[in-house]
């Protein structure tokens, strides 16, 4: 058993959430396990089987490594912790957006929010609002309760190529509607624009009039490079002026994208750089001219929930004046974690390894005990702090979610902080200076103040004259109005 246990291999996996591929460490830094470790991987290994042995119900082995390793990385940092057997096909296919699907947007409640298009439910007639209530004969009603949503994914995920079956209620139908449906490769997109054009494609200019396009990136996946590309070519195409890029909500991703995307509008300088622990992790990166989108200006959305990945481009465009930050701080989240295999690749750790640091040599990541007057993560430009309450927020994701779909309802939710940069960007488009136009604008109130509490003073002065005269003069009766 204790044998078995320090045989676990550490194979070198790419990674997400900002993170990077696992390197070895250099000679000098590789140590072997001392007499001392040897003697606490003995009280391990007794712990392990006492508990195996001993415990009020029988448990795995598996239960309990799988266990230990969560309880370990879970004592180091809130970003370290264990994908176990079970979950590592989810983590790859969270990192790959891929996977065997049929291609719908479902709530908790297994209600369609949208057949995303050109995939096989698309193709098959699924439609927005249709509620799933059976799938391959299966009841939903029989699903766990509070994990409805848990057993569908499980059921409508698989291989490619083989069929599956739904029944849903839709409006106006009185019986269920039994659809057949082949499984297919599904790539989630992670590049979106405001609202889907009438060839079901999205709509990347927000304003046509004034030409500002507007990209949302919802996630740092392998292929968003490629993605954002093929939406930048777009709106080159339609004479866009000025850009919004919306990372609220954006949790991060691939250290990679977050870099590429960076020097997609930064001609020069550096991106970002890492330190940790040894010597090569120790890095940085600089942006190259060759194919930089840099001749507009730009407003970067973000808020409470950008982090990690989010907060690399954010920062990075801000030190660069490359383009303004609207919105409120960012989540704080500046550590890189390595995905390093045990088991040949059967489960892994994700492990914080290095912190990254932005352009100016700041680093973002909120520190335990954090304040609200600390340094970290990445504040809004001072004219363009716009902070959400709760209610706000909630508005905001749900008008999203049903501006999300196929042909949206129509809404008078007005989202304020993509309003406050749009003002941002016209305002450079115009020659202006928003902090400029801001201080005009209070000057302009101020002049008015002025010249109101002039007013009153005469005001004043007159009603002296008429009440304190040098002779007393009847007055006219004055009515009440």
């Amino acid at each position: 058993m204790f044998a078995w246990l320090l045989a676990l291999t550490l194979v070198p996996l790419t990674s997400i959430e900002a993170q990077e591929g696992s390197e070895a460490e250099p000679a000098e830094e590789q140590k072997s396990l001392t007499p001392e470790d040897y003697e606490l991987m003995k009280v391990f290994v007794d712990s392990f089987e006492q508990i195996r042995r001993n415990y009020v119900r029988e448990v795995s082995g598996r239960e309990l490594i799988d266990a230990a390793i969560r309880g370990m990385l879970g004592d180091l940092d809130r970003y370290s912790n264990y994908i176990s057997p079970e979950d590592r096909k989810r983590f790859e296919e969270d990192v790959e957006q891929e996977f065997g699907g049929i291609g719908i947007k479902v709530t908790p409640e297994l209600v369609v929010m949208t057949p995303l298009p050109g995939t096989p439910a698309y193709k098959a007639g699924v439609l927005t609002g249709d509620r799933i209530v059976k799938i391959n004969g299966t009841p939903t009603s029989e699903f766990p309760k509070g994990r409805e949503l848990e057993n569908a994914i499980k059921m409508l995920k698989g291989k490619p190529g083989v069929k599956v079956s739904i029944s849903v209620e839709r409006e106006g139908a009185e019986d269920p509607i039994k659809i057949e449906i082949e499984r297919a490769i599904i790539r989630v997109a992670t590049v979106l624009g405001d609202k889907y054009d009438d060839n079901n494609e999205w709509d990347f200019m927000l304003d046509e009039e004034n030409k500002i396009g507007y990209i949302r990136l919802t996630q740092f996946s392998r292929r968003s490079n490629n993605e954002l590309v093929l939406a930048m070519e777009r709106l080159k195409s339609q004479g866009m002026k000025g850009l919004i890029l919306d990372l609220r909500f954006n949790p991060g991703g691939l250290l990679s994208q977050a870099i590429e995307i960076s020097d997609m509008f930064v001609e020069e300088g550096r991106i970002v750089s890492t330190q940790g622990r040894y010597e090569q992790q120790f890095k940085k990166w600089d942006a190259h001219k060759s194919g930089t989108y840099s001749d507009f200006p730009m407003a970067i959305l973000v808020n409470r929930f950008s982090a990690s990945a989010s907060e690399i481009v954010s920062a990075c465009l801000q030190d660069h004046k490359r383009a303004i930050i609207v919105g409120e701080r960012t989540w704080g989240k500046g550590s890189v974690q390595n995905v390093i295999n045990l088991e040949e690749g059967g489960s892994a750790l994700k492990l914080t390894t290095a912190s990254y640091h932005r352009p100016s040599g700041v680093s973002i990541h909120r520190q335990e005990g954090a304040t609200e007057k600390d340094v970290w993560g990445v504040m809004p430009d001072d004219e363009f702090k716009l902070k959400l309450n709760v209610k706000e927020l909630r508005d905001l994701s749900e008008w999203r979610r049903k501006r999300d779909v196929i042909g949206p309802p129509e809404s008078e939710f007005v989202d304020r902080q993509r309003d406050l940069a749009i003002k941002g960007i016209l305002a450079k488009l115009n020659g202006e200076d928003a902090a400029d136009e801001e201080k005009d604008e209070k000057a302009e109130d101020k002049d008015d103040s002025e010249k109101k509490a002039a007013d009153i003073r005469k005001l004043r002065d007159l009603k002296d004259a008429a009440f304190v005269p040098k002779r007393a003069i009847p007055l006219p009766a004055q009515s009440a109005s």
